[in-house]
C-alpha cells in the first residue's frame, strides 16, 4: 500500500453487545464494511500478528490507547486495531485491555489483510496466516501515510516493531501539519 490508494471494500463479521438479547452473552452478529469504519473520517489503522501476543499487548495497543488525546489533537477521529483473529477473540482482547479509545476490527478470514498485501505465513510460530505489522493514517478510506515494518516475509523468525509504533505515527502527524489540517 502507498499514499493515495483506496482501502479495499470488505465486509467484516463483528459481534456487538445487544442488551435486548439478555443472558450472560448478550451479543449479536453485525456486518460492518470498510466504508462503515473509514468513510468520512480521518483515522489510524494499525494491524498486528495476533491478539494477546506480547509486543501487541504490551507496547503497540496500549501506546495507541494511552496516546488517543494526542492523536485527536492532530486531527484523528478514531483509532482501529486490526488482526487476523475472529470477533470473539478480538472482543475478549479489547475487554482484557480495558479499551476505551481504540476499537478492534476482526479480520477473521484475513481477506482485508490479503488485499492490502500484508498477509504472511507464521506457521513457524504456530499461527498460520496472520498480518504483518503495519499502521496507516487513512482519510475517508484513502491511505494518507503508510508505516510498514521492514523485512516483510513468510515465516519471519523475528517480530519487528518500530515503524508502526504510536510514536512513529505521532511524529509523522506532527511533522505534516498540512495533512493534519486538510
Amino acid at each position: 500500500m502507498q499514499p493515495g490508494v483506496k482501502l479495499p471494500e470488505i465486509t467484516f463479521r463483528t459481534r456487538v453487545r445487544d442488551e435486548s438479547i439478555g443472558g450472560s452473552n448478550p451479543f449479536r452478529w453485525e456486518d460492518k464494511t470498510t466504508s462503515d469504519y473509514f468513510g468520512g473520517k480521518r483515522v489510524i489503522l494499525f494491524s498486528l500478528p495476533g491478539a494477546f501476543t506480547p509486543t501487541c499487548s504490551t507496547y503497540q495497543l496500549p501506546g495507541f490507547e494511552n496516546g488517543f488525546a494526542e492523536f485527536q489533537k492532530q486531527g484523528i477521529d478514531a483509532i482501529y486495531c486490526m488482526s487476523v483473529n475472529d470477533a470473539f477473540v478480538m472482543n475478549q482482547w479489547a475487554k482484557s485491555q480495558n479499551l476505551q479509545n481504540v476499537s478492534v476490527i476482526p479480520d477473521g478470514s484475513g481477506e482485508f489483510t490479503r488485499r492490502v498485501g500484508m498477509l504472511v505465513r507464521k506457521d513457524n510460530l504456530g499461527f498460520g496466516l496472520r498480518s504483518w505489522r503495519y499502521a496507516a493514517v487513512v482519510k475517508d478510506g484513502v491511505v494518507e501515510a503508510w508505516f510498514e515494518e521492514p523485512g516483510l516475509m513468510d515465516q519471519c523468525p523475528e517480530d519487528p516493531y518500530g515503524e508502526s509504533s504510536p510514536e512513529s505515527l505521532l511524529k509523522w502527524l506532527q511533522a505534516n501539519p498540512a495533512e493534519a489540517a486538510a
